[in-house]
C-alpha cells in the first residue's frame, strides 16, 4: 500500500534501529581494539580495518534506508525472483570463487569480496515467509510441506557446496519457524536426535564395552533408538501396549546379546541391535498394513533411516570431513587436547577473556589481543576482545544489547497479528540471528566447534553486517505497513 515518507518514519520501530546503531557502534569500537597496534595513528585511515568497517557501516545504512522506504507489496511480488537470483548466484559462487581457507564462498569484486551465502539468508526468508503466507497455506498438505522444507534445503545443500558449513548451519534455524507456523514436532525430534546420535557416535567411536568387542559409540545409538522409537509410537500412534512392547523387548534382546558375548562366544552386539531395529520396523510396517495408519510407517522408516544416518555420519567424518574439521569436532567432543594446533584458537580466546577480569583492561589496552595472540580476532573472535578489554561487564553489556534486539524483534514478528507472511519472516530474522549469537559464543568459548560464524553487527566485514541489515529493515517495513494506512 502506499504511504507517505513522513508516515513510514514515524511508524517505524526506532528501538530496532537505535539497538542496530548502538550495536554497530560497539562493534566498530571492538574492532578498533582488536586491530590496534600500540602506537598507531590509522585508525580512521580507509587502508586500515578500522577504516574499511566504517564505510561497510555508512554502506548498511544507506542499503536500510533504501529498504525501507521499498513498499511490502514489492518484497511480497519478487519474493521467489530474489530467491531464485540468489540460488543461482550460489551455483556460480561454486565454480569461480578463489580458494579461500578451503572454502570457494567469496567473490572477489575488484577490491571487494562477498559471501553472497550472508544475502541468501534473506532471499530465503522472503520466499519462505511467502509461501507461509499463501492463502490456504497449511502444513497438513503434503505438497505445501515439501516446499516449505526444500526452500530451505536447496541454498543450505549449495553452501556446503562451496565448503562454507558455517553459514550451512545456520540455515537449520529456518525449521524452527516452521514449527512456530504450524509443522509438526516430530520434525524437531527428528533434528534432536541426528545431533544426538552424531555426538554420541562419534565421540564413543574407537571405545569398546568391557570384555565385549563391541564398540560403544555403535552400541549406545543403537539402544538409544528403540527407545525413541517406542516414545514416537506412544506420542504419535497413542499405542500404550505397543510402545512398552518395544522397549521391554529390545531391552531383553540387548541383555542377553550381553550376556552371550560376555560368557560364551565373543560377538559384536552391535549387530544384534540392528537386526532387533530391522525386526521392530518390520512389525511396525505389518501393523500399517492392517491397520491402515501411515504413522507406523513413518515410524518404522525412522527407526531404518536412524541406523542408515548413523553409519553414513562415520562415513562422512572419516571419508569426507577434511581433517582439521575432524580435529575441531574431537577438540570440542573432548576426544582430543590440541592447545597448539586445531585448539589454539579457543585456548587463546579463553586466556584473553579470562585476562579481562571483571572490569577489563580498558579500550586499546588488550594484551592478547595487540600481540596478535588470537587469531581472526577482528572478525569470528571479535568477543575475545571485549572480554579482554571490557571484562566481565562489557561482555554481559553486549548480550544484554544481544537479549534487547532478539526480544524487541519478537515484539516485533508476533505483532503481525493476521499477517502470516510478516510473522513468518519476523520469526526467521530472530531466529537466524539467535542462532549466529549461539554459535559464534558457543565456539569462543569452546563449547562449539569452530566453524566460522561472526558476531551479528559487530564483527569486521561487509557482507555479514550487510546481510543483517537487510534481514531486519524488510522486516522493519513490513512492520510499519501494519499500522501506516
Amino acid at each position: 500500500m502506499a504511504t507517505r515518507n513522513g508516515s513510514l518514519w514515524r511508524s517505524v520501530d526506532w528501538v530496532t534501529i537505535v539497538l542496530c546503531l548502538v550495536m554497530m557502534a560497539f562493534g566498530w569500537l571492538s574492532i578498533c581494539g582488536a586491530s590496534y597496534d600500540f602506537g598507531a595513528t590509522d585508525l580512521l585511515s580507509f587502508s586500515s580495518r578500522t577504516g574499511k568497517q566504517l564505510v561497510w557501516i555508512a554502506c548498511a545504512i544507506a542499503v536500510g534506508i533504501i529498504l525501507l522506504n521499498i513498499e511490502k507489496k514489492y518484497y511480497e511480488m519478487y519474493a521467489y525472483i530474489f530467491y531464485g537470483a540468489m540460488l543461482l548466484l550460489l551455483i556460480v559462487t561454486i565454480f569461480i570463487a578463489p580458494d579461500t581457507k578451503g572454502s570457494h564462498s567469496w567473490l572477489v569484486l575488484g577490491p571487494v569480496k562477498v559471501q553472497p551465502a550472508e544475502f541468501a539468508k534473506s532471499a530465503t526468508a522472503l520466499a519462505l515467509a511467502r509461501h507461509i503466507g499463501r492463502y490456504g497455506f497449511t502444513f497438513q498438505r503434503r505438497s505445501d510441506a515439501i516446499i516449505s522444507i526444500a526452500l530451505v534445503v536447496v541454498p543450505m545443500l549449495l553452501i556446503v557446496a562451496q565448503a562454507e558449513t558455517g553459514s550451512a548451519l545456520v540455515f537449520l534455524a529456518f525449521f524452527l519457524v516452521l514449527y512456530r507456523e504450524g509443522m509438526t514436532g516430530s520434525f524437531l525430534l527428528i533434528g534432536v536426535c541426528a545431533i544426538v546420535f552424531f555426538v554420541v557416535g562419534i565421540s564413543q567411536a574407537g571405545n569398546t564395552l568391557p570384555h565385549i568387542p563391541t564398540d560403544v559409540g555403535l552400541f549406545a545409538v543403537m539402544a538409544l533408538i528403540p527407545i525413541v522409537t517406542a516414545i514416537m509410537v506412544r506420542v504419535y500412534a497413542d499405542d500404550r501396549r505397543r510402545a512398552g512392547l518395544i522397549v521391554i523387548i529390545a531391552f531383553a534382546v540387548t541383555l542377553v546379546a550381553c550376556l552371550a558375548s560376555r560368557w560364551f562366544i565373543p560377538f559384536n552386539v552391535g549387530w544384534v541391535q540392528v537386526g532387533l531395529i530391522i525386526g521392530i520396523a518390520i512389525a511396525l510396517v505389518i501393523a500399517y498394513l492392517l491397520q491402515r495408519r501411515m504413522v507406523y510407517l513413518l515410524i518404522a522408516l525412522f527407526a531404518v533411516g536412524s541406523v542408515g544416518y548413523y553409519y553414513s555420519t562415520d562415513y562422512v567424518f572419516n571419508n569426507i570431513l577434511k581433517d582439521y574439521q575432524q580435529q575441531r569436532i574431537r577438540v570440542v567432543l573432548g576426544m582430543e587436547e590440541d592447545i597448539k594446533h586445531v585448539g589454539y584458537n579457543v585456548h587463546q580466546a579463553k586466556i584473553a577473556i579470562g585476562s579481562g577480569g571483571l572490569t577489563g583492561k580498558g579500550f586499546l589496552q588488550g594484551t592478547q589481543t595487540k600481540l596478535s595472540y588470537v587469531p581472526e580476532q577482528e572478525t569470528d573472535f571479535i568477543f575475545c576482545t571485549i572480554g579482554e578489554e571490557q571484562g566481565f561487564i562489557g561482555a554481559v553489556a553486549v548480550l544484554l544489547l544481544f537479549g534487547a534486539l532478539i526480544l524487541r524483534l519478537l515484539v516485533i514478528a508476533e505483532r503481525q497479528g493476521m499477517g502470516r507472511m510478516g510473522r513468518a519472516y519476523g520469526y526467521s530474522v530472530v531466529c537466524i540471528l539467535t542462532l549466529h549469537l549461539i554459535i559464534n559464543i558457543g565456539m569462543v568459548i569452546g563449547f562449539m566447534p569452530v566453524i566460522g560464524i561472526p558476531l551479528p553487527l559487530f564483527s569486521y566485514g561487509g557482507s555479514s553486517l550487510w546481510g543483517f541489515t537487510i534481514l531486519i529493515a524488510i522486516l522493519l517495513r513490513m512492520d510499519a505497513e501494519r499500522t501506516v494506512r
